[in-house]
């Protein structure tokens, strides 16, 4: 047995299903001889977008993988895992380093030295027999804490190396473990979260990968207490729900998330980590804070918290529903005027968008399709993306997603193109689902050829391609430069590169259009086929709340 296949076996017996990889190495037919399944992207960074996307959707539970080449493989990588890494997602990655007698020899590139300050974790496994514990200590740190990338480098040299058939044989897999809150902490934030005048849950990602949804809506009910989501949180809390807020993230936010966080006397933020960015939502000053992580250096990083709490954000809720139960004993509930506070901000802020949403202008405003596909499309049997820029900002406010890993938010380390090997992954992990990303034109430009992946490799996403013919949001930024040369100009038929590389494809240059495509897309999905519909639209620019708080 050589050291790739030990790494294949032990994958295997962790429960890895595929393997992301691009372009070459042994790993690849070690991983296809044990029955994991090889998918050869067209890039290394949407390789690494489709490990990603599977861990987000199966929250960790089943982890996606990405394996690349030393040097070219290995740096083109680097700006997926960077994107894991700011979004605390779980994936193993897997470069082929340099063989160990010229590893440290100039210019040779050293994944282990370049992607330490992008990974969780990374080591390089220089001995051939340390294969079972350098694995181990691999699969540990994904299944528990913080979720982050981990890396394991292995030479050249040893990863052909060979290896006694009980080094992988005795690997025992790894059981995770997670922390409840300090009781004390809980009893005293529960406390103030009962007697709060107007309060806000403020629910991350960290729901999410606890499995957590079930408790956050007990509690939400429990206490009559409105609910908004980050950007990478937003599914967690169910966006139809009586006292669901929307989103705030990517610089925008929802009408309601907008109306109750400016005028809350307690924010509860629960697996978030309250970081200050310009894809997450500011708290206005004067808020007392509640702040449940399970990462240390998040409590009081941006922001002092007047409760901190360090637990798992299931056993945390758990606690506070149990103490607020006891706390509330025979007092009266709140008398649900919350529902209706929220219910009336939402109708008025719909109210002021719906001409956008509802237009009949050509171009199509973007906004047309998103309304349109929300009306056609059930979120409890989707998975939805959007990309960076303006289709971000544009779906993120509006797009109610009902069921948690509905909608992968994602964005504090946001390069354009990352939607679409997310949504592969996404595909991969829930085959039953309609999986749809949203991107712009620019973004295409950047993976969109890695739509033939989907093409070639059987995996029936739709994208759908907002066409402006132009970098919209970077009006602010190239004024002279576009009044002389026009530099925000850019343009392409992309449902004509979409049936080039073996894909069903379809131009919508009208509104009346926008729902027959879509429902035509679905359905080639449902038949296995990979689908992009381009839609021209405007260059449509406005955005709800934009830097509002």
């Amino acid at each position: 047995m050589k050291v790739v296949d030990a790494i294949a076996e032990i994958m295997k017996r962790e429960g890895v299903e595929f393997l992301s990889t691009y372009p070459t190495t042994p790993l690849i037919d070690a991983v296809a001889a044990t029955g994991i399944r090889p998918v050869l992207c067209r890039q290394e960074r949407v390789g690494v977008g489709i490990a990603d996307g599977f861990s987000r959707t199966t929250n960790g539970r089943r982890l996606g993988v990405f394996a690349m080449q030393y040097g070219p493989g290995a740096e083109n990588a680097f700006a997926g895992v960077a994107t894991a890494y700011s979004d605390s997602v779980p994936i193993l990655v897997l470069p082929l380093g340099h063989q160990r007698d010229r590893a440290q020899v100039f210019p040779l590139f050293s994944s282990a030295r370049t992607y330490a300050s992008v990974t969780k974790w990374v080591e390089t496994l220089n001995q051939p027999e340390q294969v079972s514990e350098v694995m181990r200590r691999a699969f540990n740190l994904l299944k528990m804490g913080r979720p982050g990338p981990v890396m394991v480098e292995i030479p050249a040299d040893v990863a052909v190396a060979d290896v006694g058939d009980q080094v992988a044989l005795q690997y025992k897999v790894v059981k995770a473990t997670r922390p409840s809150g300090n009781p004390r902490d809980i009893a005293a934030a529960a406390r103030v979260l009962v007697d709060a005048h107007k309060p806000v849950i403020h629910a991350g990602q960290g729901v999410m990968y606890a499995e957590a949804s079930p408790e956050l809506l007990e509690l939400a009910e429990l206490l009559q207490i409105p609910v908004m989501t980050t950007l990478e949180g937003k599914s967690a809390f169910p966006e139809d729900h009586p006292l669901a807020l929307g989103t705030g993230g990517g610089g925008v936010m929802s009408g309601p998330s907008h109306h109750f966080l400016s005028q809350a006397d307690v924010v509860f933020g629960i697996g978030c980590s309250f970081t200050r960015h310009g894809m997450a939502t500011n708290i206005p000053a004067g808020k007392t804070i509640i702040h449940a992580t399970n990462d240390e250096r998040d409590l009081n990083k941006n922001y002092a918290a007047d409760y901190p709490i360090l637990g798992d954000a299931k056993l945390v809720l758990r606690q506070f529903v149990d103490a607020a139960t006891d706390l509330l004993g025979a007092r009266p509930r709140r008398d649900g005027g919350a529902a209706g506070e929220v219910r009336q901000a939402r109708e008025t802020w719909l109210k002021e968008w719906m001409p956008k949403l509802t237009s009949n202008e050509v171009p199509i405003t973007p906004y047309r399709v998103i309304w349109d596909f929300m009306q056609t499309i059930n979120p409890r049997d989707a998975i939805v993306t959007h990309d960076s820029g303006s289709p971000r900002n544009q779906l993120v406010p509006f797009y109610a997603a009902t069921a948690p890993r509905g909608y992968m938010g994602w964005g504090k380390s946001h390069a354009l193109g990352t939607g679409l090997g997310l949504i592969m992954g996404a595909k991969l992990a829930a085959p039953d689902k309609f999986c749809v990303n949203f991107m712009g034109d620019a973004a295409f430009g950047m993976t969109g050829l890695d739509f033939e992946t989907a093409v070639r490799c059987g995996i029936p996403i739709t994208t759908i391609v907002l066409n402006n013919s132009a970098m919209a949001i970077e009006r602010h930024a190239l004024v002279v430069s576009h009044d002389r040369y026009r530099t925000r100009d850019i343009g392409g038929n992309y449902a004509d590169m979409g049936r080039a590389m073996g894909g069903q494809a379809e131009r919508v240059e009208k509104p009346a259009d926008i729902v027959p495509a879509l429902e035509r897309a679905r359905k080639a999905n449902e038949g296995g086929q990979a689908v992009l519909l381009e839609f021209v639209t405007s260059e449509e620019i406005a955005f709800s709340h934009r830097r509002a708080l």
